[in-house]
């Protein structure tokens, strides 16, 4: 994060408590999140008559003084929650459940339709992202009391354009609500509509999902032998590359089910070598019991875009991922990166909190 922005971010923050606190001053039952007062909970005078509270001879509620070191918490807050993510490089960081979770790049998520009464239209397909010339397996439930035809439709067509690229019929699988059917990603490479249209109680229903087409970036060709140096477990990844250009590859290491890190790297490859190394710091690895095999998974390759305005290409490894029996761990140690620049930063931003 450069310098300039570091400051504004911090100024802001600092700014916007200032008034949090102003506001309170004049308005503390509305505040009470910021002056002490347990959030919607009525005050001791609530129930009082209003002729009562209206009483000229009322004395105002004396008005909360914001503390003086408002600004110094919030800026030591943000210097030490800094200096927490400066310690792990960004090759190698490390990865809660939830995280490793959101980070699987290719889930398509199901998208439904609401219909008449409490009938639902879903279409779901194995994933968001397909290879150019694969076939999508397309999976359609209709749910509720309409009478739907006995067979869909499924056509795919460009976001811009609308022009049609392929279709195919849905039919009727294992019971009235079930409906499958294969189309081909027979297209460029980009997004595109996937139009599914049924008949429900005799009227035309158009259901709406989006996928992207890909190229065929290579195919990865398993690992290498894995090792340490300095302080980082190093992880060849083997990939065959169709055409040169910079990848960037990316990969969650576990151990058994527990997530570890999110690794990730970035090489020009260009047929004189097909290898791109993984690397977990040993901040994330060392005080962790770790017996047998690693494994990695959910890897997912890019290719860069080679000149302002060309999209990145996506591609997937395996789902089973990789295991692999790592070398002897013991010398990797839980210290932090070094990063002069973000130390740099993370001290600034130490020596405004003292300030106050």
């Amino acid at each position: 994060m450069p310098l300039r922005a570091l400051l504004s971010l911090t100024l802001a923050a600092s700014t916007a408590v200032g008034l949090g606190y102003l506001l309170a001053a004049e308005n503390p039952d509305r505040f009470s999140w910021l002056t002490g007062d347990p959030a919607g909970e009525p005050g001791p005078d609530s129930q009082a008559p209003r002729a009562e509270a209206a009483s000229a001879n009322a004395s105002p509620p004396p008005r909360p003084e914001p503390p003086d070191d408002a600004v110094g918490f919030m800026l030591a807050s943000a210097a030490d929650q800094y200096s927490q993510n400066i310690r792990y490089p960004e090759y190698s960081v490390p990865l809660s459940e939830e995280q490793a979770e959101a980070y699987t790049g290719n889930r398509f998520e199901p998208v439904e339709l609401p219909l008449e009464g409490d009938g639902r239209f879903t279409v779901t397909l194995e994933k968001y992202r397909f290879v150019q010339d694969e076939d999508i397996l397309v999976v359609a439930t209709i749910t509720g009391s309409s009478v739907v035809s006995d067979s869909l439709s499924a056509t795919l067509e460009s976001t811009d354009s609308r022009q049609q690229h392929a279709s195919a019929s849905l039919g009727n699988a294992s019971d009235d609500t079930w409906y499958e059917g294969v189309i081909t990603a027979d297209a460029d490479p980009g997004e595109y509509r996937l139009i599914v249209e049924a008949t429900i109680d005799g009227k035309p229903v158009r259901h709406a999902s989006t996928l992207t087409i890909e190229p065929d970036l290579g195919e990865f060709d398993g690992l290498g032998s894995p090792r340490v140096n300095n302080n980082d477990l190093i992880i060849p990844v083997h990939f065959d590359a169709n055409e040169p250009g910079f990848y960037a590859l990316a990969a969650q290491l576990y151990h058994g089910e527990r997530a570890i890190a999110q690794l990730q790297t970035e090489k020009r490859l260009d047929g004189t070598t097909d290898t791109l190394e993984l690397k977990a710091h040993g901040s994330v690895i060392a005080n962790r019991e770790i017996t047998g095999e690693l494994e990695l998974r959910n890897l997912q390759i890019r290719r860069l875009p080679a000149k302002p305005g060309d999209r990145t290409d996506y591609g997937f490894g395996p789902e089973e991922g990789y295991t692999f029996s790592p070398p002897d761990l013991d010398g990797l140690t839980d210290s932090p990166a070094s990063d002069p620049e973000s130390e740099q930063r993370a001290a600034l931003l130490q020596r405004l909190a003292n300030k106050f």
